[in-house]
């Protein structure tokens, strides 16, 4: 079976910045043990596969392990393919997904994606993310991911991680944040996935689902800009609407082509 294969940077203007995901639209769902070995063939942190529904279009995202129950930069690169290259019609896009429907509103070169909140709750650092990191943090809180909080920008981008050690933790499907004010933006944050074949993601839109809330809070503010400050960059403009957040941020098409399936 012949497919359509897109390769999208997330969260960036620039060819090579941001996430890159991979989008392959479908007119019917493949088994899902053909669309995770796509997903693994691709070698990316998350390739997104769609069905057009009409009022809604069915998303998933896949990692080359697992589906994932929220990703965000993928669904900017979803909605980027769509309008960009397949021409949809439609400027407000509602996503049919694991964590309910999600909103995308198109403006000019700006996605906007309405997602769910999560703020994080004060817990304890597990003993094994501990002894994996080489900085230890001043405060931890927990949602689906671990966010862990420091003082400065610095310490974030001094922070190594062991990956043996830290592939002994189990936080399917969440990973660990590590966040401080920023020196040029009002939070910076790195994310750290155990057992994945890609350790650190450049750009984390799920992961802002916990930052926002948190910052928006600690700040007292409801606009933020932020920076992922891993290798590729990406910057997100972030606003907290109460039990919702909005991300928005750009992207840029890398590559069109095609994929066989067996």
């Amino acid at each position: 079976m012949k497919l359509e294969l897109y390769q999208i940077d997330a969260f960036t203007d620039k060819t090579f910045g941001g996430n890159p995901a991979c989008v392959v639209p479908l007119k019917d769902w493949l088994p899902d043990e053909i669309m995770l070995k796509i997903a693994k063939e691709n070698a990316v942190a998350e390739t997104a596969f769609f069905v057009d529904k009409g009022d809604k279009i069915h998303l998933r995202w896949f990692t080359p392990e697992i589906e994932m129950d929220l990703c965000g930069h993928a669904t900017l690169a979803t909605t980027h393919c769509l309008k960009s290259i397949l021409n949809y019609p439609n400027d407000k896009i509602i996503f049919e997904t694991l964590s309910g429907d999600l909103t995308v509103l198109v403006e000019n070169d700006l996605y906007y994606l309405d997602f769910p909140s999560r703020m994080p709750i004060a817990s304890e650092l597990p003993e094994t993310i501990k002894k994996s990191i080489n900085i230890q943090p001043k405060e931890i809180y927990k949602s689906r991911d671990y966010l862990l909080v420091y003082d400065t920008e610095q310490e974030i981008e001094n922070i190594k991680v062991d990956r043996q050690t830290f592939d002994k933790i189990n936080l399917d499907p969440g990973g660990v944040i590590v966040t401080a004010k920023g020196e040029n933006c009002d939070f910076v944050s790195r994310f750290f996935t155990p057992q994945a074949s890609i350790l650190e993601d450049p750009v984390t839109g799920s992961a802002h689902c916990s930052l926002i809330p948190f910052w928006s809070s600690r700040l007292e503010k409801n606009e933020l800009n932020a920076i992922q400050i891993s290798d590729r960059i990406g910057k997100l403009h972030c606003q907290n609407r109460k039990d919702r957040v909005v991300i928005s941020g750009k992207a840029k098409t890398y590559s069109i082509g095609n994929l066989w399936t067996e």
